[in-house]
């Protein structure tokens, strides 16, 4: 069956405002064709296989009156009480056990029959029994107290939620915060660090100039030092040198001479050469030197004689003593 086909058999169920598709033996709503029936304001859904609306259903928002009494309904949708307009809602002999929190939105709502549900205990005892009218008045009145109740209870935790949602968010903020505050610290401290190192790098190079530079000083000091003590030594050693070279010139000239004297009296003594003119002075010198080493000779002998005499006579004093 086409949409076009379902449209017009909708429009044939139809009358006025009033839309009849009960017995229909519907196992959904055909919500996009009642979408299109906006005057369709009153709908009757009752003694079908209906056993959930589709979320779609909450659009129909033009809806005052709503029959959806023996069916299999489960559950409403979540955004149920989108209907704003719904003044009466029958929702006899279902399987319904609780109401969508959005129902407390349904301020138009001024009939309500939810006979034969099997509602958890708090909603069946604020429902009553719906057995006439004034029952069923009641009951309208009496559930969207309860629902608006629940609503501000699920408001109210929704609330407490979202605050405790917040201050987890401002505590992880405020961990991010800590966190980022140690990281910039680490950073900074790292820098502080850094920036010592490369001052103590820097004070240890200025150091090891400084020394080097104290040792280039140092050795030049004592290479001057140096130079001037090779430079005293060399202005002493030339004025000691030439001295020694002249005494040794001079023994030299002596020893030359006293060997020259000794092969001339040789000469004169040994050989023919003493009857010659020259050597007679010389001989002469070497006779009287002669007769003088022997006077002086004897006067050697005749005082170590006295000196012996002297000790004997000495010993032997001391002996008797």
């Amino acid at each position: 069956m086409s949409k076009t086909s379902k449209a017009l058999n909708l429009k044939d169920k139809l009358s006025g405002n009033e839309m009849d598709l009960s017995l229909s033996n519907l196992s959904e709503v055909p919500v996009k064709e009642l979408a299109q029936l906006s005057k369709a304001t009153v709908v009757d859904l009752s003694c079908n296989n209906i056993i959930c609306l589709s979320p779609d259903f909450c659009t129909l928002t033009h809806l005052v009156k709503l029959d959806l009494s023996k069916n299999q309904l489960t559950c409403l949708p979540d955004d149920f009480g989108n209907l704003v307009n719904l003044q009466h809602l029958d929702l006899y002999n279902n399987k319904l056990t609780a109401l969508p929190v959005s129902f407390s939105h349904l301020r138009s709502l001024k009939w309500l029959d939810l006979k034969d549900n099997p509602l958890e205990p708090n909603l069946a005892k604020v429902a009553g029994d719906c057995l006439d009218e004034k029952q069923c008045k009641q009951c309208a009145s009496k559930v969207l107290q309860h629902m608006r109740a629940i609503q501000e209870e699920v408001d109210h935790a929704r609330e407490k939620r979202l605050l405790r949602e917040k201050e987890l968010e401002k505590k992880k903020e405020a961990k991010q915060r800590e966190r980022e505050a140690r990281e910039r610290e680490a950073r900074k401290r790292e820098k502080a660090e850094e920036k010592e190192r490369r001052r103590q790098e820097y004070q240890a190079q200025m150091a090891a100039l400084a020394a080097k530079e104290q040792q280039k000083k140092k050795n030049e000091e004592k290479k001057k030092k140096n130079g001037q003590a090779a430079d005293k030594k060399a202005a002493v050693e030339p004025v000691s040198k030439p001295r020694r070279s002249l005494i040794g010139l001079m023994f030299k000239l002596l020893l030359l001479l006293m060997v020259g004297l000794a092969g001339a009296v040789a000469a004169c003594r040994l050989t023919d050469l003493q009857k010659e003119a020259a050597c007679v002075p010389i001989n002469v010198a070497v006779d009287d030197g002669l007769a003088w080493a022997k006077v002086q000779g004897g006067v050697v002998r005749q005082l170590a004689l006295n000196l012996s005499s002297a000790a004997k006579e000495l010993l032997e004093s001391a002996s008797k003593s």
